[in-house]
């Protein structure tokens, strides 16, 4: 289930990911949920530093970034029901933050 509240330009969405608790913080301008802003994860919050790529699907949109631990994350945000997921997780060349322990090392896509 997803729950969306609106403040000027700055989306949130939370949804549940099996146990895994994903927010996203999004700017939303010409449209809602245009590019992911920050995401925390089992509380953990990560700011994205670097958008790597966009690209869309039939019913929804995905983002590869780069977050402020340095590490490389599929966020997909699905239009149709408002919601997004973690699709992938890479671990960077350079290690600059904690994961959450429940994490695991190459979240399968």
């Amino acid at each position: 289930m997803a729950v969306r509240v609106t403040t000027g330009k700055l989306a949130v969405v939370r949804e549940t990911n099996g146990d895994m608790k994903l927010t996203v913080n999004s700017y939303s301008g010409f449209k809602a949920n245009e590019r992911p802003l920050l995401f925390a994860l089992d509380g953990h919050e990560y700011q994205v530093e670097q958008m790597l790529d966009q690209w869309y699907g039939p019913d929804a949109e995905y983002f590869k970034v780069q977050a402020s631990d340095g590490n490389l994350y599929i966020l997909k945000y699905h239009q149709s029901s408002d919601e997004w997921s973690l699709e992938s997780y890479r671990r960077g060349t350079t290690e600059t933050g904690d994961m959450p322990s429940d994490l695991p090392t190459d979240h399968p896509i």
